[in-house]
């Protein structure tokens, strides 16, 4: 298992080399310029000459990127050109945002996905299987801005249970320790902020755990039908041991090697992905504000939460190679 996580750590260091070679290129064929989008009407010739010649905009590419990959290598990501405040202090700022809302909609994909998955694997080519199936269809075809905007009408506007946007109610006086607002409620013991700060994760997290629920549905379904089917379960059947021992020993637990890989890349995907959800809820996290750089032409920000993201993508899959180990002892063998 150690070398398998060497391995990986090991490939990251090209891949984020690569990572900022192709996003420091992208960001500047944007079409514009960052000291346009910053002075807005106020964009005259001077006034962009000044700010190009004070973020160094007017340097050749090669220089920049050389500057810029020192400034990486020594912790240093930038000043956003839209708060002025460094990208390291913007990203803390709204990680934990995205980071519970991501957890919120894992937790709603995993929690019914895996057993909905097993139920229709278990009645195959029955009602129950049929319904799992069309299901997870609808899941992934529905766009998840579309569903965002169905939900807040129907469960906030109409139906007002839920908040319409937002993290907290700003009349709630809670206090703030993490920035994880439900975790802050926990250990001030302030329970209403708590459960207020939930309250604004559900719909969101709702919408934004769907298609990766409906993933998880056909890939758990498509690992049991094979995994029933195979030699060491009929064994096990003819040695009488309990379906309940079948299940848990046999099925399930070689099932969720594919099944791991698809949580795992599925994170991946809900934490820079969440741009649409935080946008429709008005959500304070990377995504909303990864969206107002891209239309403010924020380098900085661009180049630094692209870079924070894949950082973040990169150890999800090494917890996923080492689950591997954990769940199949074959893996640790090899």
């Amino acid at each position: 298992m150690l070398r398998v996580i060497g391995q990986r750590i090991a490939l990251l260091i090209p891949t984020l080399l690569g990572l900022s070679i192709l996003l420091f290129v992208w960001v500047r064929s944007l079409p514009g310029g960052p000291a346009t989008a910053l002075l807005g009407d106020k964009a005259t010739p001077e006034a962009v000459a000044r700010i190009n010649e004070a973020y160094g905009f007017d340097q050749p590419i090669i220089v920049q990127y050389l500057q810029y990959m020192g400034k990486l290598l020594s912790g240093d990501f930038g000043v956003s050109l839209q708060t002025g405040r460094t990208v390291t202090q913007e990203f803390a700022t709204r990680f934990p945002a995205t980071i519970e809302l991501t957890v919120v909609a894992l937790v709603f994909a995993v929690g019914v996905g895996i057993p909905l998955g097993y139920w229709a694997a278990r009645h195959v080519r029955k009602w129950q299987d049929h319904f799992s199936v069309v299901l997870s269809l609808l899941g992934i075809v529905i766009p998840v801005f579309f569903l965002a905007f169905i939900l807040k009408w129907i469960f906030a506007i109409q139906l007002p249970w839920f908040p319409t946007d937002g993290r907290q109610n700003p009349r709630i006086n809670a206090t703030h320790i993490t920035d994880f607002y439900v975790l802050d409620g926990v250990l001030t013991r302030e329970w209403d902020a708590a459960w207020d700060a939930f309250m604004h994760l559900v719909l969101p997290g709702l919408a934004l755990g769907t298609i990766p629920l409906a993933i998880i549905v056909r890939i758990t379904r498509a690992s049991v039908l094979e995994v029933v089917n195979a030699d060491y379960v009929r064994t096990a059947r003819a040695k009488g041991l309990t379906e309940k021992l079948i299940r848990n020993r046999f099925i399930l637990r070689n099932a969720m090697l594919p099944v791991t890989t698809t949580i795992g890349l599925q994170l991946g995907l809900m934490i820079s992905g969440a741009v649409l959800t935080e946008t429709v809820f008005a959500f304070n996290g990377i995504g909303r504000f990864l969206r107002d750089a891209i239309f403010t032409l924020d380098y900085p920000v661009l180049q630094g939460f692209v870079i924070f993201i894949a950082i973040f993508y990169a150890l999800i899959n090494l917890l996923v190679d080492i689950s591997y180990g954990l769940i199949d002892p074959r893996v640790r063998v090899q």
